[in-house]
């Protein structure tokens, strides 16, 4: 299958790009950047230059593809909404395309909107009160597409999505701990993170490309139920820093942009996901990579 990637070079995206390759597939993936383009001449893919500020040259990039995986997205926090904007024309170009198609067409979204406070599922709708609350509406508007005969699903990626090269929230929040000179946690520490190593997140698009019904809502979830506390523990030991609990009220303070998510218990289940595509993980779950070490190397290559 001739795939069209977006998101091609980032963390999940070039594991994605292997994994395709791997399976036999042949890759077109986009890249804005010289090295970006480099970095996928090299793992055998074609480049296609753009990116999501031109959803019209995406589309074009699309019409010659058997399938089409979107993985990217603009992590503005300053003007989340319009990063979110960006990312739905580019959903809405890409679905015109592949309208009447029947191909497929696997969008990411995030368990990070399901309802607090007990374990999600795929047949679960997101809340208004989620930190990524902008971007949930860009889920429905792409399984829409199920309507119009695109055989279109929705991979949901838990907050995260670790492994080597990891620059998400993981260290982000080992990059706090250094700053402030303490790991921390919310309240008591007991709300829940699911997470999934980015390999099996990789595999589980391929899944999803090459066999997922048109409509599906499938969970990149390996661990389901996290305890944040257990995250701060682990990166105070490798850091050699105390663990701290902090009150609710002086979250935002102390995490920043991070300060709405860290203390909201979102537990998720993919067993789901895991019957239908026969999905399941292998690699080590987020406390065990986290005990690899390599989170911790000063100076680590974060690509």
């Amino acid at each position: 299958m001739r795939v069209f990637i977006t998101g091609a070079t980032g963390f999940i995206g070039s594991a994605v790009v292997r994994e395709l390759i791997g399976a036999g597939h042949q890759v077109v993936g986009v890249a804005r950047s010289d090295a970006g383009a480099a970095f996928l001449a090299s793992a055998g893919a074609e480049v296609y230059r753009g990116d999501l500020t031109d959803p019209d040259g995406l589309r074009g990039g699309a019409a010659t593809a058997d399938g089409v995986i979107h993985l990217a997205f603009q992590h503005d926090f300053a003007d989340f909404e319009a990063s979110a904007r960006t990312e739905r024309r580019a959903i809405e170009r890409l679905g015109e395309e592949l309208s009447d198609s029947g191909r497929p067409f696997v969008v990411t979204s995030g368990t990070a909107g399901l309802p607090p406070g007990r374990v999600g599922t795929e047949d679960d709708g997101f809340v208004d009160d989620s930190p990524a609350a902008a971007r949930m509406p860009n889920e429905a508007a792409a399984l829409s597409l199920a309507e119009r005969g695109v055989r279109v699903s929705a991979v949901r990626l838990s907050p995260s999505v670790h492994g080597v090269g990891d620059h998400g929230f993981v260290p982000r929040l080992i990059d706090l701990a250094r700053e402030r000179g303490v790991s921390a946690y919310v309240g008591d520490g007991a709300n829940r993170w699911p997470a999934v190593h980015r390999l099996d997140a990789a595999r589980l698009y391929r899944l999803a490309l090459e066999s997922a019904p048109a409509g599906s809502r499938l969970h990149g979830v390996d661990d389901e139920n996290v305890p944040f506390r257990d995250i701060a523990a682990a990166i105070g030991r490798h850091l050699d820093l105390p663990v701290t609990a902090i009150p609710a009220a002086e979250a935002g303070a102390h995490f920043g942009w991070l300060g709405g998510l860290v203390g909201r218990d979102i537990p998720a289940s993919s067993a789901v996901t895991r019957k239908l595509l026969d999905w399941q993980p292998e690699q080590p779950g987020l406390l065990a990579d986290l005990d690899e070490g390599h989170y911790f190397e000063q100076g680590a290559a974060r690509v």
